[in-house]
């Protein structure tokens, strides 16, 4: 007798059983599934344990392959709420110091860190 991981009931649609996401195809296509499955209005226990392992699978991917930097969070926290350079003095200190870090000459340290997930009110945690 052979034990499966998957329970060939909890397939769907002909769906094969999930494994680790290898290609930004793979990664869409599971992003699809689950995406069908979050518009149902009530999942099986099947479907529901189905959507646990694809959103697991897909946060492994994405964390590994789309992990963003730093600088790229500023620059997104920035754009997002209008800011300009100027605007960051207080919490870098001076023009020249949001200039150096924004263009990579000088990195993140713990005080900006600080200042920035209060300014922002998001979690220390996101800079790194």
């Amino acid at each position: 007798m052979t034990a499966l991981a998957i329970n060939p009931e909890y397939l769907l649609a002909k769906f094969p059983a999930p494994s680790v996401i290898r290609s930004q195809a793979q990664n869409e296509h599971y992003i699809s599934v689950l995406e069908q499955l979050e518009r149902k209005k009530r999942l099986s226990k099947e479907e529901a344990r189905l959507a646990e392992l694809l959103t697991l699978l897909i946060s492994d991917y994405e964390e590994k392959h789309y992990q963003l930097k730093p600088i790229e969070i500023v620059e997104e926290l920035m754009r997002a709420n209008g800011l300009r350079q100027k605007d960051l003095v207080d919490v870098f200190g001076t023009e020249s110091i949001v200039s150096e870090v924004l263009n990579g000459k000088r990195e993140l340290n713990k005080e900006h860190i600080k200042r920035l997930s209060e300014r922002f009110r998001i979690s220390p945690a996101v800079f790194f």
